[in-house]
């Protein structure tokens, strides 16, 4: 049987009651002072970053993942969006912070639901993909949590290789709408 997502929750962050029981799959209320928690997804987002290289064939920016979960394998550049942050302002800072690549317009392409493991705990998130187009690419290189940039030809891009479940979904999803949309 799976645990409850809030099971670790044993206390109503209203009034600290240890009556803080299970109200249904996906919450839990306190009984002394009646405050229901909903387990709900916490944004993310991810760039999708297209340049040109000088052959004229299209290449996709991934990074290696420098941390768990998935550590070691590939990732589109992103993370949770923060505190009266839009989603937007979020994945340009998280670019910036993860490639020094500075975002200068974005576009909503799609979002997927993920499953986030951070200190034991799998938090809920709904990744927002936005294509991201940015000032230069000259001088990317990875920081913060990625160990490696990559600029990959979307002819050798393999969904296989990307660790996360939501990021492999939405590399598959982009690859085959390749002539459509999403990358121009």
């Amino acid at each position: 049987m799976k645990a409850h997502p809030l099971e670790k929750f044993r206390y109503c962050p209203v009034c600290g009651s240890k009556q803080f029981e299970i109200n249904n799959e996906k919450s839990k209320r306190c009984r002394a002072c009646g405050f229901t928690y909903y387990m709900n997804p916490s944004a993310a987002t991810v760039a999708v970053i297209v340049r040109e290289n000088s052959s004229g064939e299209q290449e996709i920016l991934a990074v290696r993942r420098a941390k768990e979960p998935a550590k070691g394998t590939l990732d589109l550049p992103g993370g949770f969006s923060d505190f009266n942050e839009t989603s937007e302002e979020g994945v340009a800072r998280e670019v910036m912070e993860e490639t020094g690549l500075q975002v200068v317009d974005t576009q909503f392409l799609f979002s997927l639901p993920n499953r986030y493991v951070y200190s034991d705990l799998e938090i809920p998130t709904m990744d927002m993909f936005f294509r991201c187009k940015v000032a230069d690419t000259a001088g990317a290189h990875a920081m913060d949590d990625a160990a490696e940039l990559l600029w990959i030809p979307l002819s050798e891009v393999n969904p296989d290789d990307f660790g996360l479940i939501s990021i492999r979904q939405g590399v598959q999803r982009l690859l085959e709408a390749r002539n459509g949309d999403f990358i121009e």
